[in-house]
């Protein structure tokens, strides 16, 4: 029943913040006005959802196959905030409830979430940009444009944007739709932004460090002294993609109207959210991994596997993901 309500709960955020993304606010005139609103952020909430789900099925059926015991997902809701990015939830969790038994189940197990969640992830993207609204979609949504004459370019100031990850560029470029929205827009277009946000939940999965996903690849792939020499090198990675961003925004604090001593070419490559997650990795996930009950070699089979995902972490990282103009 936990299990069951926490989806319905998520379910109704989802839809609550999909219906946000796509210009429709929900309204709270009438309990009736708010449902004919969700109705717009079924696409979104449906795709995000359906790629939650996949994902940690992936990890559910990958443990039932090695005999451990493990829970339904976990699916985490969060309403819509003013302060916060309105995505609707922070992801799902399983819990396994056994010590691994070796190095293959601990493969099986912490690949299977990212690869299939990438397989929605990559579909959605592909039925996105194939499924594309004409101009009048985002007309309707910002009727100022139509009076612009087109997507203002560049964007007002202080307007969000989403950063491109190598996937998306190769399928806007292979695609070539006939209209591609602006990343200051992409996210009123739920398909596109199911995607995007998959691709991104993915690369985070796969991050070589700790008991992540990725840390679980690597440990079962290379053997304890790879996996921490891996570990240390993205965390100091995505410390270096953080800090320079960071430093801006304290230093705008302390002397607001000076000119920045960071150059902006450093600037644009550099994202603040990067500091929270190297310090979840270093202080509360750690960055260590216990070994299993049997390490062993992999097959040959499992060892393309993991090269597959290593490559699909590179093709859905993106140094900048959220960004103001």
């Amino acid at each position: 029943m936990l299990h069951a309500g926490l989806l319905i709960v998520t379910l109704f955020t989802t839809l609550w913040a999909g219906a946000f993304w796509t210009g429709h606010p929900a309204r709270f005139d009438s309990v009736s006005a708010f449902l004919q609103d969700l109705r717009y952020g079924i696409p979104y909430g449906l795709s995000l959802l359906v790629f939650l789900g996949t994902h940690e099925f992936g990890h559910f059926f990958a443990a039932l196959y090695h005999r451990m015991r493990a829970t339904l997902p976990y699916f985490i809701p969060v309403p819509p905030l003013p302060f916060l990015l309105s995505l609707g939830t922070l992801g799902a969790v399983i819990r396994i409830k056994d010590r691994i038994p070796n190095t293959r189940a601990l493969f099986d197990t912490g690949i299977s979430g990212p690869l299939s969640g990438f397989v929605v992830a990559f579909g959605l993207l592909v039925y996105g940009f194939t499924h594309l609204p004409s101009l009048d979609y985002i007309f309707a949504i910002h009727p100022e444009y139509k009076a612009l004459g087109g997507i203002p370019s560049p964007p007002p100031e202080n307007t969000l944007f989403l950063g491109k990850n190598l996937l998306y560029l190769l399928l806007e470029k292979t695609l070539d739709p006939a209209y591609s929205p602006p990343m200051t827009e992409m996210y009123h277009y739920p398909y596109l932004f199911a995607g995007w946000l998959g691709c991104f939940v993915t690369a985070l999965n796969l991050l070589p460090v700790g008991q992540l996903d990725g840390g679980h690849i690597i440990y079962a792939m290379f053997g304890k002294k790879i996996h921490r020499a891996s570990a240390l090198t993205f965390l100091l990675i995505i410390t270096a993609l953080g800090l320079p961003s960071l430093g801006l925004l304290l230093f705008e604090l302390i002397s607001p109207g000076t000119t920045s001593f960071i150059p902006e070419s450093v600037i644009t490559w550099s994202w603040p959210g990067w500091i929270l997650w190297a310090f979840i990795l270093a202080r509360v996930l750690g960055t260590g991994h216990p070994p299993t009950m049997a390490d062993q070699q992999l097959s040959t089979g499992r060892m393309v596997t993991g090269w597959l995902a290593i490559i699909i972490f590179f093709l859905c990282f993106t140094p900048v993901p959220f960004g103001i103009t």
